[in-house]
């Protein structure tokens, strides 16, 4: 009851006065990054990450390719932040076509490295093909998650869909399975991006009345890029609103508007998450800063002097 008594003084508040005014910046954040395939893009993940770390994340991700595609690329940004920055790394490790063996020795390679946080998922079959099983691999993202903890102690992140995974057979299935995949050894679940706060704020209420009680972090992917967010949307399941997409009609050639337009509906929803008690957020950066970092600035957030500081 005082939970919701919180929540109903912080919309209230939210209504009454400047939108994000005088927040505490009492958030938790994380970003998520894809590895480099470039010398110029290793510059500017290396820029981005940078840019972001004085903002003392809890962790940052780094996403794995299907079928370990990305392997070594992975391996080498992972073990880098690990040896040169506080900030705890998360490596991305998938069931697509490994066999269990092979994982293992990615798991184990990892915490070689210095890195004791995976995130564990089943993950999609490359060119869209319905997803089957290695012969020899886990079978899915439970099984996953309990091998990685027989390999070692890791702290593992796993998935969560609110507007339900596409192969799911209804949503209830699909938060049972969320259940069992936090109940195999996982901390927490990240969600899949989307759009609606209430549809983040109805799954995680429906969650707990499924006995979920382990952190449930929404998601949070700024677009700036309408086709491709909508190429992404169309393989998870999530919807595009009509209003969100009529908001960037027109800014093709304007690339400095379509930020501003993207940040803004972006800090928006955290505002409104924020709003319904939400206090941690995890941010798809796409390999650049400045998206996240105002968004995580309007919510109150301020730069530490260095996150070594704030890990002391």
């Amino acid at each position: 009851m005082t939970s919701n008594l919180n929540s109903l003084a912080e919309a209230r508040r939210a209504a009454a006065s400047p939108l994000f005014a005088n927040l505490d910046g009492d958030i938790g954040v994380s970003f998520e990054f894809f590895p480099p395939k470039t010398e110029k893009m290793e510059a500017q993940l290396w820029d981005t990450f940078r840019t972001l770390e004085p903002l003392a994340p809890r962790f940052v991700s780094v996403t794995y390719g299907a079928g370990g595609s990305t392997r070594e690329r992975t391996h080498a940004t992972v073990a880098r932040i690990a040896a040169e920055s506080a900030v705890p790394p998360a490596a991305h490790l998938t069931c697509v076509e490994a066999s269990r063996a092979e994982i293992n020795e990615v798991a184990e390679a990892y915490w070689e490295a210095g890195v004791r946080h995976i995130v564990a998922l089943r993950g999609d079959v490359p060119g869209g093909a319905p997803y089957s099983a290695h012969p020899e691999g886990y079978a899915n993202a439970v099984e996953l998650v309990a091998g990685l903890k027989a390999v070692a102690p890791f702290e593992i992140s796993v998935a969560a869909y609110p507007e339900t995974h596409p192969d799911a057979d209804c949503p209830q299935a699909d938060l049972d399975n969320l259940k069992r995949k936090l109940d195999a050894g996982a901390t927490r679940a990240i969600t899949q991006f989307f759009f609606s706060p209430d549809s983040f704020l109805r799954f995680r209420d429906k969650a707990a009345a499924s006995g979920i009680d382990a952190p449930i972090i929404p998601g949070i992917l700024p677009v700036s890029n309408v086709s491709q967010t909508r190429r992404i949307a169309d393989m998870c399941g999530t919807a595009i609103p009509a209003w969100m997409v009529s908001l960037f009609d027109g800014l093709d050639d304007h690339p400095a508007a379509r930020q501003l337009v993207a940040a803004t509906i972006a800090a928006e929803m955290c505002r409104r998450l924020y709003a319904g008690g939400v206090r941690d957020f995890h941010f798809y950066t796409l390999n650049r800063a400045e998206l996240s970092y105002a968004i995580c600035h309007l919510l109150g957030l301020r730069p530490v002097s260095s996150a070594k500081d704030q890990a002391a």
